[in-house]
């Protein structure tokens, strides 16, 4: 059960989009980070901290999605077996 539940939860992903959407991160419910994309537009060699902030941020907030995403998995599993919430 414990195998099906992580096969579900890596092939489920979230997307965070940050920057008004100039930069994207796909997670997936396992907290891997799928992939980050960057518009060109938001890339300026003068402000690279800019850059990092954004990506940082949409890292972050990616995974906690992610996070999110397999809880309520697990919470779906646990009430197919008719077990109280949290026990999981």
């Amino acid at each position: 059960m414990q195998e099906q539940l992580a096969a579900t939860l890596a092939e489920k992903t979230v997307e965070v989009s940050v920057g008004g959407g100039k930069v994207s991160v796909v997670s997936n419910g396992t907290g891997d980070i799928i992939s980050i994309k960057i518009a060109k537009e938001i890339i300026d060699p003068e402000d690279v901290e800019f850059l990092e902030d954004l990506v940082l941020s949409g890292v972050k907030q990616a995974l906690e999605k992610g996070k999110s995403l397999a809880q309520t998995e697990m919470g779906r599993l646990g009430a197919g077996l008719g077990l109280p919430p949290g026990l999981l």
